[in-house]
């Protein structure tokens, strides 16, 4: 009887290590690491399990590709999220700093710099971070940009005979009443508007007053519809704006993935525009460490970045190879600048009051 409980015991666990083993073999990512010590870091990340990642809501940059893109290469590493917004964000991880519940969090890059003021993030150096612009990055990775989005005119070609190609173009009669956007003093989107028209008026990073005072014109012209508080997509599907001023990815999305087709136009304007640079950090002692840093160093590595631009968003990392399903749909606009995001942050408080005056006349 004892040996065959014995026997029956060893080979119970015997089965349990073949299992492991094969649990094990299986918990590999195929082909060779994108980046040395990936598989380390991987064999560290399958001992938490989870990465929790803050304000990536599937539908926004295509982050639900990249989280099947992930969970494909990392078995055995789930992935939850939410969507918090930009602002939200910081002040979620402000509120659980004795207790975090995040590993990473995703916001506008101005956003980014109060979580790093706030003391809720931490350094870290994903691969290619020597790569980008400092504009762009933290000196000790606190956050770095993973993508921008461009500030384009997307136009209705049913309610718009012309497309407008430039800034200049948008201030003629034929325009009246037909232009959205977002107001600066409430959005991320809108001060990037701000200081597209600065850009394409003269003005720069430290002289934001050509883009406030052209906003102005365009509201005396009688040419804007209406600024907004939150974006305006659907009503834009629907065909109830002639010319929104927003995002490129957005117009790019309308067109091939939510079914406008040639009835809308997305224009990058001749003179210029502007780049909002949209980050990610390590948040301060996040439960699952290992599984944060594996998340972040796939949305940088050239993989990790072609799958934004599926999602008709710029990567961040200069030289990655646009997929060719999306190339020729996002062609090289060098007179898109990124906008240095501490100075963006310096300059908000100039940008609502004169737009506040130029354009409401308060």
């Amino acid at each position: 009887m004892t040996t065959t409980v014995t026997r029956r015991r060893l080979l119970r666990t015997a089965t349990a290590a073949a299992m492991l083993l094969s649990a094990g073999s299986a918990l590999a990512f195929e082909g060779a690491e994108l980046y040395p010590g990936e598989q380390a870091l991987f064999d560290a990340a399958k001992k938490e399990g989870l990465v929790v990642s803050f304000d990536t809501g599937p539908t926004w940059a295509n982050w639900a590709a990249q989280f099947k893109a992930f969970q494909k290469r990392y078995p055995g590493v789930e992935m939850v999220y939410n969507d918090l917004g930009s602002a939200a964000t910081v002040v979620a991880l402000d509120k659980a700093r004795n207790r975090p519940q995040a590993d990473t969090a995703y916001y506008f890059a101005a956003s980014a710099l109060d979580a790093a003021k706030a003391g809720v993030v931490t350094d870290f150096k994903p691969v290619n971070l020597e790569k980008l612009p400092e504009p762009l990055r933290h000196p000790g990775g606190q956050w770095f940009t993973i993508h921008t989005l461009n500030i384009a005119f997307l136009v209705n070609t049913k309610l718009v005979k012309n497309v407008p190609q430039s800034w200049a173009d948008l201030l003629k009669p034929e325009y009246k009443s037909s232009i959205v956007y977002l107001d600066p003093r409430s959005t991320g989107q809108g001060q990037v508007v701000a200081f597209g028209a600065a850009f394409g008026n003269g003005g720069s990073m430290d002289d934001i007053a050509p883009g406030i005072d052209y906003l102005g014109k365009l509201t005396k012209a009688g040419n804007v519809l209406r600024t907004v508080g939150t974006t305006p997509y659907a009503q834009f599907l629907k065909g109830e704006i002639p010319i929104w001023i927003g995002y490129e990815n957005d117009g790019l999305k309308a067109r091939y993935v939510d079914g406008m087709g040639d009835s809308i136009a997305v224009v990058i304007p001749q003179e210029a525009s502007a780049a909002a640079p949209y980050a990610i950090s390590l948040v301060k002692n996040g439960p699952n460490p290992n599984a944060g840093k594996l998340w972040l160093n796939f949305i940088m590595t050239d993989e990790g970045q072609k799958i934004f631009a599926e999602g008709f968003v710029r990567p961040s990392v200069p030289g990655v190879a646009l997929p060719a399903s999306v190339a020729d749909k996002m062609p090289a606009a060098p007179q898109i600048r990124p906008i240095d995001i501490a100075k963006a942050v310096a300059k908000k408080g100039e940008i609502d009051t004169g737009w506040a005056k130029a354009v409401l006349g308060q």
